[in-house]
């Protein structure tokens, strides 16, 4: 089984890349499933419509998650509620719309994919580490799926370390969002689980994560700026791909993809 993970779709360019590209890279790399985040794909840069979640299922995509913007743009909140392909962070404060955790069908097999938030820097959620504890002790590897996929969507690395460790063993793969900086670090762990600290963003790195650079730098100088929004360039597609044991569930394989716009071809 091979999952690609891609990084936080970012604005219009990390759209029109990601329906351009997906089917070829599928062929290309033989990949069963694929996860993208999509909590910046709004033209705006925060959030995420009904539209995009479409076009991107219908290029090729199974699952999309989120983060911290995946209320940004409100008419999501009737489309997340009814459709389970989408997924907000599990410990969102409780009632929240949607899911956080869902089981996909895929060739025969169960592939659970859990959408958590990290605590520090972030908006305000339930502790994610007693929302893991709560969630392993009720799931296990290869009883109520065959593969699980972990989006960490957090601020500091030391957070989404003690995540992956936490998962080991336990989780097909664990992979870190919200940075957009493609983190070096592609590894399976000592008990067999893929990680990665940050996959990157899929958007145009002629920005300062993503946002117009010019535009950014007046606001960091606090001189006259308008709200931040996308830069437009090519953009490069950034992620994970792990090739996964189908009788262990755990990783056999992981790369870091990295494809187009100004951080090139690296595969």
């Amino acid at each position: 089984m091979r999952i690609l993970f891609l990084g936080d779709i970012v604005g219009s360019s990390g759209c029109e890349a990601l329906k351009k590209n997906l089917q070829e890279i599928k062929l290309k790399k033989q990949i069963d499933f694929v996860i993208v985040n999509g909590e910046n794909a709004a033209e705006e840069g925060v959030g995420i419509t009904e539209k995009i979640c479409i076009e991107m299922f219908d290029c090729g995509v199974d699952v999309i998650t989120t983060g911290n913007h995946v209320w940004d743009q409100k008419e999501i909140l009737s489309f997340i509620a009814n459709d389970k392909r989408l997924l907000r962070p599990e410990n969102l404060i409780k009632p929240s719309p949607g899911y956080g955790f869902q089981i996909f069908e895929n060739n025969g097999f169960k592939i659970g994919i859990l959408n958590l938030m990290g605590n520090i820097f972030m908006k305000k959620c339930d502790d994610v580490f007693i929302e893991i504890e709560n969630f392993i002790n009720k799931n296990s590897l290869k009883k109520n799926y065959d593969f699980l996929v972990v989006d960490f969507h957090g601020e500091i690395t030391s957070e989404k370390m003690a995540v992956g460790h936490l998962f080991d063993g336990k989780a097909t793969l664990v992979v870190g969002t919200h940075t957009h900086v493609p983190t070096n670090d592609a590894r399976i762990l000592t008990k067999g689980t893929g990680y990665q600290t940050d996959a990157g963003m899929c958007g145009d790195y002629n920005s300062v994560i993503g946002m117009d650079k010019s535009n950014a730098l007046k606001k960091f100088f606090k001189k006259d700026s308008k709200k931040h929004f996308p830069a437009s360039g090519e953009a490069s597609l950034c992620g994970v791909i792990v090739q996964a044991n189908k009788k262990s569930g755990l990783a056999e394989k992981i790369e870091n993809f990295i494809q187009g716009g100004d951080l090139k071809n690296s595969n």
